[in-house]
C-alpha cells in the first residue's frame, strides 16, 4: 500500500490532430497520484524534425540559443509539461485548472495513508492489549504529525496560497476566490478533525467490540474503491462547474472516468495505472486475511 502512494494511480490523455502523434506520442497525458496529479508526458525523439518543431512553437524562437548555452555544451532536457497543456486546453471551455479539485484530500493523502497503515498494522498484531497499544501510539504519532505539518509549521496557509494563485490563472474573480480559500481552510481543518475523531472510535471499537477489528482490514482494502469515487466525483465537479469566461460554451458533461470519450475534436482516454493494481493486491490480501481471521474467531469465540 505505501509503494502505491508514491505510483501513478490513474493515467488520462487528449489526443487531437493539432497534436501529432510524432511529437506527442502519448498525446497530451498527465498521471494522478495520492498526493497530485503530474505530467505524463515523454520527451519527443530529438531526431524528429516535426517534434523539434512542435517544441520550437511551444516554447520559442530561443530554444536553439538556449540549447547552445546549455553547461558544457550539452543541450538542455526539454520536455512537454502536460498539465499546464491540460489547463490550457481546458480553460478554453471554462474548466478550473487542475489543482483546485480535491485539494483537501491530496494535502491530507499522506496522513491518511499513515491512518490505514496503523490500522492495518494494528490488525497484524493477534494479542488485544498490544493491539491497542499499537493502535494508539500509531493513532498519536498521526495526529501528531498532521497537526505540526498543517498548523503548527503553517503548511495548510502556504498552501492556500498557491490554490489561489493557480485558481485566477485563468479567472480572476477576487471575491469568488477568497471565498473559496476560507472553504479550503475550513474542510482543510473540519477533516483533520474528523481524522482525529475516527482514530478515537477506531481505538474505542477495537476495546469495547471483538468484532470491530474486523474493520482494521476492510477499511483499508477499501481504498480502491474510494480512489474511484473521489476521482469520479471531482470530473462531475469539473464538468458541471464551467466558467462562463470560457471561450466556447458547451454544456455542462461528465468527463470520461474510464475508457475512450470524446470532446469536441479531442478524444479522451482515462485508466487506471499501475499504482491502482497494486492497490487492488493490496485489497485482495487484506480481505483474504479478514476471512481467515473472521473464521478463527467463529471457531474461537474466546480467544482474544
Amino acid at each position: 500500500m505505501i509503494a502505491a502512494y508514491f505510483s501513478p494511480i490513474w493515467w488520462v490523455s487528449l489526443t487531437a490532430p493539432n497534436y501529432p502523434k510524432e511529437a506527442f506520442p502519448d498525446g497530451i497525458r498527465i498521471h494522478f497520484h495520492f498526493d497530485g496529479v503530474y505530467n505524463g508526458c515523454k520527451a519527443p525523439p530529438e531526431s524528429s524534425r516535426m517534434a523539434q518543431e512542435t517544441l520550437q512553437a511551444d516554447l520559442g524562437d530561443d530554444l536553439a540559443q538556449r540549447e547552445a548555452g546549455a553547461p558544457s555544451g550539452e543541450k538542455q532536457q526539454v520536455g512537454l509539461d502536460c498539465v499546464h497543456e491540460m489547463n490550457t486546453i481546458n480553460h478554453y471551455v471554462g474548466m478550473y485548472p487542475i489543482l483546485t479539485g480535491s485539494p483537501v484530500e491530496l494535502r491530507l493523502s499522506k496522513f491518511i495513508f499513515g491512518f490505514l497503515a496503523v490500522m492495518m498494522v494494528g490488525f497484524m498484531v493477534t494479542q488485544r492489549k498490544a493491539r491497542l497499544v499499537t493502535l494508539g501510539v500509531g493513532f498519536a504519532a498521526v495526529s501528531a504529525w498532521m497537526v505540526a505539518d498543517q498548523l503548527v509549521m503553517g503548511n495548510l496557509d502556504k498552501f492556500a496560497v498557491v490554490y489561489h494563485d493557480a485558481a485566477a490563472t485563468f479567472f480572476n474573480q477576487p471575491e469568488v476566490l477568497t471565498r473559496w480559500v476560507a472553504n479550503l481552510k475550513l474542510a482543510t481543518k473540519v477533516s483533520i478533525g474528523g481524522l482525529i475523531a475516527a482514530m478515537v472510535i477506531v481505538v474505542l471499537g477495537v476495546w469495547k467490540i471483538r468484532s470491530f477489528t474486523l474493520l482494521l482490514a476492510l477499511v483499508p482494502a477499501l481504498l480502491p474503491v474510494f480512489f474511484v469515487l473521489d476521482y469520479a466525483g471531482w470530473l462531475w465537479f469539473f464538468g458541471h462547474n464551467l466558467h462562463p469566461w470560457g471561450a466556447f460554451t458547451v454544456k455542462p458533461f461528465m468527463p470520461t472516468v474510464f475508457g475512450e470519450g470524446k470532446v469536441a475534436q479531442f478524444s479522451t482516454y482515462s485508466y487506471p495505472y499501475y499504482g491502482y493494481a497494486m492497490l487492488l493486491g493490496t485489497s485482495a490480501t487484506s480481505l483474504l486475511a479478514l476471512l481467515i481471521r473472521r473464521k478463527l474467531m467463529r471457531e474461537q469465540p474466546d480467544a482474544d
